[in-house]
C-alpha cells in the first residue's frame, strides 16, 4: 500500500465514524433508557404487553378471583405466593421471589430499614375502627394485668417489623407508659398461633393477638387458668396496604399490570363486603379450616372496607408511625411521602365502580351463580 493509499483508507475510516456516530449514540441512549426504564413521575401505563407475569403474595385477593373467575379479566398471568405478614413478604421481596405483597402498614417501613425500596400502591382502611379493632392485648393467667396501666413492670412480646410492635408501643403510650417501664421480648410472630403460646407459657405476661378466631382460640384454652384479654386502647389499627418492590414500578409491562391489579384488587374488596357469608364460607372455612361459627365472627370482627380516594391522611399517619417507631428503636426517621406511589391513588376507586357495574348486572341477573362452588 503507497502512501496515498494509506492516507485515503484513514480518510475513508474517519469519514465512516462520523456517519456511524449518531446511530451508536441513539444505540447508547436506547440501551440507557431500557436500563432506567419507567420514572416513577412518569404517568401509569394503562396497556399491558403480552407475556407479563407479577408474582404475588395476596391469598385473600386469590381466593375470590378463582372462585368468581375474575381472574381471567386480568391482561397478564399471575404466580400466586402463599405468603402473608411483614416477616415473611419482607423475605421474599429481599429474595425477589415476589412482586407485590400485601400487609399492615408496618412492614412497608421495616423493608425501607433494611435497605429494601419499596412503595405502597393501595390503601384499605376499616369503617368505624375503633369498634373493629384488629389486635386485644392477650393476658397470661398469673400476670394480673386488668388495664393498660397495670403493663408497667411486665415482660411484653415485642416484634418492631410487625404491626404488633406498633400495638404494643401505641398501648404502652396509651396507658401513660414507655418502654422503659417494661421489658420488651423481642419475639415475632412467626406462626399463627405462637403469641398464645408464649402467653399460655408464661414467656411473656402479655402480647398482641388477633381479636378474632386467635383471642377465643387463648380464651379456650387458656381462660379457665386466667387468661384474659384486654383493649389495647382509643387508637386504631387498621391500616392494610399492597406495597411493591420499587423496581417493578419502573418496568413499563409490570407498571401497567400493577395498575389493572389494583383495580381488580378493590373489586374484590367491595365483593367480599357484600357477601359476607361466601366470603366467611371460602376463605376462613374452605381456605384457612376454621369453623363455620369462627368464619362469621373473623368477618363480623373485620366489619367493613374504607378504600379512601385521597391518602393524605395515611401519609401523615405514616409518618406518625415512622417517628414513632425511631424513636423507640433508634432508627433514622424519614420522609413518609417516599413510601406512597400515588398515581394509584385513583386507581382502587376505579375498580370500585367496576364492582357496582358488575354488581347491577347481577341483580339484573339474580339466577346467576359464581363461578366456583362452596
Amino acid at each position: 500500500m503507497t502512501k496515498g493509499d494509506r492516507i485515503g483508507a484513514i480518510v475513508v475510516a474517519i469519514l465512516l465514524t462520523l456517519a456511524i456516530a449518531p446511530l451508536a449514540l441513539h444505540v447508547v441512549r436506547g440501551a440507557s433508557a431500557v436500563r432506567e426504564g419507567l420514572a416513577l413521575s412518569d404517568r401509569l401505563p394503562e396497556q399491558v404487553p403480552p407475556g407479563v407475569t407479577l408474582a404475588i403474595g395476596d391469598p385473600m385477593t386469590q381466593q375470590v378471583l378463582d372462585y368468581t373467575g375474575w381472574g381471567r379479566e386480568l391482561p397478564f398471568s399471575i404466580r400466586w405466593a402463599n405468603i402473608t405478614g411483614g416477616p415473611a413478604t419482607t423475605e421474599a421481596f429481599h429474595a425477589r421471589a415476589i412482586d407485590v405483597g400485601t400487609g399492615a402498614n408496618i412492614p412497608p417501613i421495616r423493608a425501607i430499614w433494611v435497605g429494601i425500596p419499596v412503595r405502597i400502591i393501595a390503601v384499605r382502611l376499616r369503617q368505624q375502627p375503633l369498634s373493629h379493632p384488629i389486635y386485644v392485648l392477650g393476658v397470661s393467667p398469673k400476670a394480673g394485668v386488668k388495664t393498660l396501666s397495670d403493663l408497667r413492670g411486665k415482660k411484653i412480646a415485642f416484634s418492631p417489623g410487625q404491626a404488633q410492635g406498633l400495638v404494643v408501643l401505641r398501648a404502652l403510650r396509651a396507658g401513660g407508659l414507655t418502654p422503659a417501664d417494661v421489658t420488651l421480648v423481642d419475639l415475632p410472630t412467626t406462626r399463627i398461633n405462637n403469641y398464645n403460646g408464649a402467653l399460655g407459657a408464661g414467656i411473656v405476661d402479655v402480647a398482641p393477638i388477633a381479636s378474632g378466631a386467635l383471642a377465643a382460640r387463648y380464651l379456650a384454652d387458656w381462660g379457665r387458668s386466667g387468661g384474659t384479654v384486654i383493649d389495647h386502647g382509643d387508637f386504631r389499627d387498621d391500616p392494610d396496604v399492597l406495597y411493591v418492590r420499587t423496581e417493578i414500578l419502573q418496568d413499563p409491562a409490570k407498571a401497567a399490570a400493577l395498575r389493572a391489579y389494583v383495580r381488580m384488587w378493590a373489586r374484590v374488596a367491595a365483593w367480599k363486603d357484600a357477601h359476607p357469608d361466601e366470603w366467611a364460607t371460602l376463605y376462613y372455612v374452605k381456605f384457612l379450616g376454621l369453623s363455620p361459627d369462627a368464619a362469621r365472627a373473623e368477618v363480623e370482627r373485620a366489619g367493613h372496607a374504607d378504600i379512601p380516594s385521597d391518602w393524605s391522611w395515611m401519609v401523615g399517619y405514616q409518618q406518625e408511625t415512622i417517628d414513632l417507631l425511631a424513636k423507640e428503636t433508634g432508627r433514622q426517621s424519614f420522609d413518609a411521602a417516599h413510601l406512597f406511589d400515588r398515581r394509584f391513588e385513583s386507581v382502587a376507586i376505579d375498580g370500585l365502580a367496576d364492582y357496582a357495574t358488575w354488581a347491577a348486572q347481577e341483580k339484573s341477573h339474580p339466577d346467576h351463580k359464581e363461578n366456583g362452588a362452596l
